[in-house]
């Protein structure tokens, strides 16, 4: 309705895939019609910073992983790091801080400086496992800009720039990504009333949103990581929610695959040539 602001707007139109959305009066008729790109700022490039968390052992993904690093394993024609860092050099996104920790030296030589793609690529190096916000308390001197933090085995086309300017809109000090995830029960679940049936439902489906590893955070939330252990980016959202700071979900609806077992390989590359080798 006309009274909707940019961030409704901007979640209807993420959510339902929409570039444009019609405005209603109070009686429900169209008086404006709002596009996608008048309500997003697509100036380029963007001065935030991108940490991909890239460290991870990858176990599940054993026995490729016992001599390549996961984000180093071909999806399509490249390695699946490679085809992150191009979505963010393409979204306006040149200043990438790539965490590295098991076989570093090889994420390391094959992207080098990031002058390549076009990008500058530094490196957060983890002499041990920090945890997938842990990791941040290397990040050095703080930004001065919100930073996008991203799981490195994600295969995604979700919109960086619609999620950093709703990160905005919300007012949010971190912003996290969410699926929806539905679960489905394989047999009639029974509703009682002690011993008495009230209802049986066939094969329910149960829905959750789930954390799809992309945040927004705000500067400020680096000098509140713990200096020491592992800590996680769950970990750092339970304890803003305790503090009762405000956080927010953005759901995604672009594809979306989290790259953590063998079986995931095979859709991946079905993915890469369906839906990014075009």
């Amino acid at each position: 309705h006309v009274d909707s602001d940019d961030a409704t707007l901007t979640m209807l139109m993420s959510t339902f895939r929409l570039r444009a959305i019609p405005i209603l009066d109070a009686e429900d008729r169209i008086i404006d019609l709002r596009s996608f790109d008048e309500i997003i700022d697509f100036d380029q490039p963007h001065e935030n910073p991108v940490v991909i968390m890239a460290g991870g052992l990858g176990k599940r993904l054993r026995p490729m992983t016992e001599h390549l690093p996961k984000p180093l394993i071909p999806i399509g024609n490249k390695p699946l790091l490679e085809t992150i860092v191009e979505s963010f050099e393409r979204a306006g996104f040149n200043d990438i801080h790539i965490s590295v920790h098991y076989k570093a030296e090889m994420i390391k030589d094959y992207f080098g400086s990031g002058e390549k793609w076009g990008v500058n690529i530094r490196y957060i190096e983890e002499e041990e496992r920090l945890g997938t916000a842990g990791a941040l308390r290397l990040f050095g001197e703080a930004p001065t800009h919100p930073l996008i933090v991203m799981n490195g085995d994600l295969l995604t086309k979700v919109d960086f720039v619609a999620l950093l300017d709703y990160h905005h809109q919300q007012k949010s000090v971190a912003t996290m990504c969410v699926r929806e995830y539905d679960i489905q029960v394989p047999f009639g679940v029974v509703r009682t009333d002690g011993q008495q049936i009230v209802g049986i439902e066939e094969k329910p489906v149960q829905q959750y949103l789930v954390n799809a590893g992309i945040y927004v955070l705000n500067p400020e939330l680096l000098s509140e990581i713990p200096s020491e252990g592992v800590f996680d980016m769950t970990m750092l959202f339970d304890q803003l929610v305790r503090d009762g700071r405000r956080t927010a979900i953005f759901p995604i609806r672009e594809y979306w695959l989290d790259i953590g077992r063998m079986d995931d390989l095979d859709q991946a590359n079905w993915a890469y040539d369906e839906e990014f080798n075009r």
